[in-house]
Formats: structure tokens, sequence, C-alpha cells
């Protein structure tokens, strides 16, 4: 008896998932689209055939890396790059918990679907870098093996879009399953848990020496707090409460706690070599997907 109500939440959850997912792709596609690199943008120097630019000799450079014919043109020495050919790993990881089902006005997007267009998009810029994909679940365990191309793309936007129709995630995130080392991670959340909550979780990261990216995702009255009045306000995460009389007494003091916690995400990342984006859902997803680009282009050198 209990086997029919199980299927009918099953196709329920399936039908929400396709319906979120063509507005999700869409809305990823135009963000990538937008970003306006050409392709000569997302190409990085390395180990290949096929010629990428010539740059001028440095230091570091061996005697027989100079391209001769191309420094007996001027008076200075210059070295032939050639384009990275060998595909990479990308892990993405996008935050699907309560915390992400916020926003403060309805002009504005859930945080949970900024984070999975920029997850979305992301992955496509990936994909036409010729990366391989690898999608961690909400519960933070690969969904399967490192895969490129459009269908390994596709993969992890039906699985965002699934994960953004359906109830939130409660369990807490662990990343402790075998993931390739040396490889590049994007983690997209609000990271509003106590900082040494998120040092313990992403630690594996570490490990593995995992270069890793995070953006966190923020509705702007989260980090403003421009309320006023008596307010009640709920934790969507414990489904506790508390109610402030005048926020605009309390604005200060909550102000510098969440500038503290930044502070403490900031060095978080600094101490591993990782790189940290902020990015508030009143601004183009764009702008964070630049950052990220460049970031991570400049972590593949």
């Amino acid at each position: 008896m209990t086997a029919r109500p199980a299927f009918r939440r099953i196709e329920h959850d399936a039908e929400a998932s396709a319906a979120t997912l063509p507005g999700l792709l869409i809305a990823a596609q135009r963000v990538a689209a937008n970003l306006n690199l050409g392709s000569h943008g997302r190409r990085r120097p390395g180990l290949g055939e096929t010629f990428w630019q010539f740059r001028p000799f440095s230091p570091d450079d061996a005697p027989q890396a100079i391209d001769w014919r191309q420094s007996a043109k001027s008076d200075a020495m210059f070295v032939r790059e050639r384009e990275w050919a060998a595909a990479q790993s990308a892990i993405l990881w996008c935050d699907a918990s309560a915390s992400m089902r916020y926003r403060s006005t309805k002009n504005l997007a859930l945080k949970a679907e900024r984070a999975a267009v920029l997850t979305a998009a992301a992955g496509i810029l990936l994909i036409e870098g010729g990366e391989r994909l690898i999608r961690l679940s909400a519960a933070g365990e690969p969904v399967r093996g490192a895969a490129t191309g459009r269908l390994a793309l596709m993969q992890v936007i039906e699985g965002l879009a699934g994960e953004l129709s359906s109830p939130p995630n409660a369990a807490t995130a662990r990343f402790e399953w075998p993931l390739p080392r040396h490889s590049a991670a994007l983690i997209v959340s609000d990271f509003l848990q106590p900082v040494e909550q998120i040092a313990d979780a992403l630690r594996p990261f570490a490990d593995r020496q995992i270069d890793l990216h995070m953006i966190q995702v923020l509705d702007p009255a989260e980090e403003l707090l421009p309320f006023a009045g008596r307010v009640r306000f709920e934790d969507l995460e414990s489904e506790g409460a508390v109610v402030i009389d005048r926020v605009e007494d309390a604005r200060a003091g909550y102000q510098q706690r969440f500038a503290a916690h930044r502070d403490g995400l900031k060095a978080l990342a600094q101490s591993y070599g990782w790189s940290l984006t902020i990015h508030h859902t009143d601004q183009p997803a764009t702008s964070a997907l630049v950052a990220l680009h460049r970031l991570m282009a400049e972590g593949r050198r």
C-alpha cells in the first residue's frame, strides 16, 4: 500500500524537475553567452600541439623554449605557447539546503535559483573549455564519474533542476568521498554556518590538493538588515524564531558580526590558496561568473 504514494511522489518530483529544467538551462546559457570571452578567453597555455600565442621570454623559461624565427623579427625574444590539450576534472556542488530558499522581496531570485544558474553556467564554460565534469549531490557525493560533452552538461543541469524543485535537503553535506587529486572544484552556497563547521566540511578538498573556488550567494538583506520596527525572524534550517522590537537598534551590531564572519571565510580561503567570490542576488549573475572564470583560469596556468 505504501508503494503507490511513493510512486506518486517520485512522479510529482520528476514533473517539477522537468518544469524547472528549461528555465534553468536558458538562464545558464544566457549568463554564459553574456560573458563574451570568445574562444580565446576560455583557452589556457600548457602541453599540447595547437599553437596558442607568442609571449616574451622570461628568466624562468628554458633556452630551448625560445622561438628563434619569431624572435628574429624584433629585438626581443619570444616563446611559442601551445594550448593545453589534456582535459581535467572540474567538480561542481550547489547548496540546496533550506537557507538557500530565501529572498527578501519577490523582485529577487531565490538564493538557490541563482546558485543553480551560476553552477550551470560555469558547467557550460567548463565543457566548452574541454573539461570533464563531476557533479556532487546535495549530500556531497559524486553522482557519477567524470564526463565531458553535452550529455555530461545536461546531466548536471537535470540534477540541479531536480534539487531545485525538491524539498530542501536536511542533511549536512559531507565531501568525504574520493575525488580526483589536483582537480578544480566550485562550491556555491551562502556559507552562513559557523566558519569552523565550514572548514571541517571543506577540509577533504585541501587534503586532496583540490583547487577550490567558493561563491557565496547572499540576498542583500542578509548583509544589510534593512528592516525597521518590530520584526519576527524565522530560521529556515532549525525552524526557530526570534522577535526583535527595534531592528534598527540591532543593525550596527549585526553588520559587525556579519563582517567578522566574512573575514573568517576569507581567512579560510586564503589559508588553503582557495578563492572566495561574493555575489548578491540583486546583481547580475554575469558579474560573479566573470570573476570566477578569471580565478579558475589563473589557477590552471
